[in-house]
C-alpha cells in the first residue's frame, strides 16, 4: 500500500485570534491533498478518470494539537480506507516531515464520483478502481479487522470544533474540479 504525500505550505492568514492555524483551514488543506492524489496521480495521458468532478459526502476530522505558522510545510498523508461502487473513503494525517512526526490531525472524507453534465453521482470506472486499489489500506493488516479510516471525535483545540462533517456538501463547498 502506498500513500500519497503532498507538501502543503502553511500561510499567516491560516491562523485564528488564538494564534493556531484555524479548524477551518484544516479542511482546506485536506482539499488541496485529495485534489493533487485524485487528480494530478490520476491515471493521463487523455484518460477520463476522475475529470468532470467529485462531490464531498462527509468530512470527519480529529484534531490532536495546535499548529502555528512557519515557513516550512506540514506533510499530509492520504490513503484510501474503502472504496465502494460509486463512493470512496480517503484517511488523511496531517503532520511534521520527519519520519513518526508529530501528528496536528487525523481526518477523513467519503468522495462520490458526480456527473456534472446530468446533475448526479456516478459510479467508480474499473480505471479509477484500479488506481484507488494501490493507495488501499482498510486496517485489515494491522489488527484483522477492516477499518473505515482514522477514530474520529475528542476534544477541541483552542475552542475550534472536534468534528467536521459535511452531509449532502454545498455546490460550491463540496464539487472539486481539476484546475487547468
Amino acid at each position: 500500500m502506498s500513500r500519497h504525500i503532498y507538501r502543503c505550505p502553511l500561510r499567516w492568514s491560516d491562523m485564528d485570534a488564538f494564534g493556531h492555524v484555524n479548524n477551518v483551514v484544516f479542511v482546506r488543506y485536506l482539499e488541496e491533498a485529495r485534489i493533487d492524489f485524485m487528480f494530478r496521480l490520476a491515471p493521463g495521458d487523455g484518460s477520463p478518470s476522475f475529470q468532470g468532478g467529485s462531490v464531498v459526502a462527509r468530512h470527519e476530522i480529529d484534531y490532536k494539537r495546535p499548529l502555528v505558522h512557519r515557513h516550512e510545510p506540514v506533510i499530509i498523508e492520504s490513503w484510501v480506507t474503502k472504496i465502494g461502487a460509486a463512493s470512496l473513503t480517503i484517511a488523511y494525517e496531517i503532520k511534521e516531515p520527519e519520519e513518526g512526526g508529530q501528528v496536528y490531525v487525523t481526518a477523513s472524507t467519503v468522495v462520490v464520483p458526480f456527473d456534472l453534465a446530468a446533475g448526479r453521482p456516478r459510479r467508480i470506472t474499473a480505471e479509477e478502481k484500479a488506481f484507488l486499489k494501490k493507495y488501499l489500506d482498510d486496517g485489515s493488516a494491522v489488527d484483522g479487522s477492516a477499518a473505515d479510516g482514522p477514530a474520529v471525535g475528542g476534544s477541541a483545540v483552542g475552542g475550534s470544533g472536534a468534528n467536521a462533517s459535511a452531509a449532502n456538501a454545498s455546490a460550491d463547498g463540496g464539487q472539486e474540479r481539476a484546475a487547468a
